[in-house]
């Protein structure tokens, strides 16, 4: 052992060493003499001491495996003492404090105010984007309204009577040049050829197929200055050339002249009419390939005098005003009261609505908007309100609590979808359960991908827009569950009937009473005695 460990044997073992040897030589010793007296003696006790032997070496190995287990365990009871102290003083440091409830309300109002103030920055950004786009279709606006600029006018060179040429001879070109009236030959002498050199090239006084030679009673004057020539002779042949024919000459260039922009409405006369205008039309959102109804799409339209104006004409100008979210609350009584209408009936349609991005950062407007599923129970499963798709991705923690409260009631749908890339796992967690696609692109290279990926997320794709037969076909085929357009029925206003709060239930009617009965006759006798 000592050699196997590399350790100086001690005094213990060396007297066991000792004692071992002993014992086998004292061994040997009485195997021999047994041999030598008792042969059968001897045998047994041989194989005894074989027995002995074998033993005492199984006992060596037992007691050395022993002391390294031993030695083992030693070093693990010190790792483990280690350890629990380090424990102890573990437990021993102070846990932190549990946050209280009033950090809790400051950490919400804190998210709140953050909340609001994005909804104002994003509300100003909105604004100055309005303005804009105004300020440039006002600097646009001259341009479009201006007078179209009429042509100059070709002034026709003044008729020249020339006396008439003999029959042989051709008719003089040279007529039609427009020269300064004549006068007399004595009163102006001819200049001298170094003078008429710099008037030499106006083609107007010397055209090349001009007679050399005038007779002195037609002679006319040079003129002092050359600005009598027209600047537009050269570029303009048939306006001195007798023999091209006015009607053949090409009429001359007028300006484009754009047709002038429909003038917006006024800001003032949308305002007003918001509240008593306000028409609400719907169009139904169809399955396919069966084309029946799943639900409605109640619609906004403006009515400014015999104008009904669609939103595009009259969002704009709310969202510059900040009513958009007065917009919003007019539809949801409406849309409320068609609700209450089709439970009345016992349809189980639902209708849905698209609010604007701006009323989403109104105060408490989805809190209100589940005060209302709680004031009217019927709506419950019979409302859907479309989200733009980038209100959904500038969520914040009160608007997705808001809607966690409310997709439990009502439906919620994604709309104005500029991106096809939409994150279908995190909408479907936030409680979208419809999306609302263009047709443009579910038939794009992209659009298969698109409708997989909603499909695989539990949400119901709806292809918005669809205006052409042809493309149903193509709709179907992708397996797309929902559709909307005018190929399947146009938008149409709502009866007032239907939005008039409904009337309250007729009392029911008294049972007549009971006949009276009919008179006795009574004998006059009878009449005198109660009178006496």
């Amino acid at each position: 052992m000592a050699l196997d460990t590399g350790r100086r044997a001690g005094g213990s073992s060396v007297s066991r060493i000792a004692f071992s040897l002993s014992c086998l030589v004292a061994s040997g010793l009485c195997l021999a003499v047994a041999f030598l007296f008792a042969p059968l003696v001897g045998a047994v006790a041989g194989a005894a001491l074989s027995a002995a032997a074998l033993g005492g070496l199984a006992a060596a190995v037992a007691w050395r495996r022993a002391g390294r287990l031993a030695r083992e365990i030693e070093t693990l009871s010190g790792e483990i003492d280690l350890l629990s102290r380090r424990l102890l003083t573990l437990e021993q440091r102070e846990a932190p404090a549990a946050p209280t409830s009033t950090a809790e309300s400051g950490l919400s109002e804190v998210t709140a105010e953050i909340g609001l103030l994005g909804g104002i920055v994003r509300e100003l950004a909105m604004a100055v984007a309005a303005q804009d786009e105004d300020l440039a279709r006002l600097k646009s606006a001259p341009a479009a309204f201006a007078p179209p600029v009429a042509p100059a006018p070709v002034q026709a060179p003044p008729p020249v009577h020339a006396p008439p040429p003999p029959a042989q001879a051709p008719p003089a070109r040279a007529a039609s040049v427009p020269y300064p009236p004549a006068a007399p030959y004595a009163a102006s002498p001819m200049p001298s050829a170094a003078a008429r050199q710099p008037y030499a090239a106006a083609p107007a006084f010397a055209p090349p197929h001009a007679p050399a030679f005038a007779p002195p009673q037609a002679a006319q004057p040079w003129p002092d200055e050359p600005a009598a020539a027209p600047a537009h002779a050269p570029s303009a042949p048939w306006a001195t050339d007798p023999i091209l024919p006015r009607e053949a000459a090409p009429a001359p260039r007028r300006p484009f002249v754009p047709e002038p922009a429909v003038e917006p409405w006024p800001e003032a006369e949308i305002l007003a009419a918001l509240n008593d205008g306000l028409e609400i039309h719907l169009q139904p959102i169809v399955s396919l390939p069966q084309r029946k109804v799943a639900f409605y799409e109640a619609l906004a339209r403006l009515r400014v005098g015999e104008t009904l104006l669609s939103p595009a004409e009259f969002v704009r100008v709310l969202e510059r005003h900040g009513r958009t979210t007065e917009l919003d609350r007019l539809m949801l009584a409406r849309v409320t009261a068609i609700g209450q209408h089709l439970a009345s009936r016992g349809s189980e349609t639902p209708v849905a609505y698209s609010l604007s991005p701006g009323s989403l950062f109104e105060p408490g407007f989805l809190r209100a908007v589940g005060r209302l599923i709680d004031l009217h129970p019927e709506l419950a499963g019979r409302l859907i309100l479309a989200l733009p798709q980038r209100s959904w991705r500038s969520l914040d923690a009160e608007q997705a609590s808001a809607l966690r409260s409310l997709r439990e009631r009502i439906g919620l749908a994604v709309d104005r979808v500029v991106d096809p890339r939409l994150d279908a796992a995190t909408l479907a967690a936030r409680g979208a359960s419809y999306a609302k696609v263009g047709v443009d692109t579910l038939l794009s290279e992209h659009g298969a991908d698109l409708a997989l990926a909603l499909a695989r997320s539990g949400i119901r794709l709806v292809a918005e827009g669809v205006e052409r037969e042809a493309d149903v076909p193509d709709l179907i085929d992708l397996d797309l569950p929902l559709a909307q357009g005018t190929v399947f029925s146009p938008p149409r206003v709502v009866r007032p009937e239907v939005l008039s709060p409904p009337s309250a239930p007729e009392p029911e009617p008294t049972p007549p009473a009971d006949d009276p009965q009919p008179p006795v006759r009574r004998a006059f006798r009878d009449v005198l005695r109660r009178a006496v």
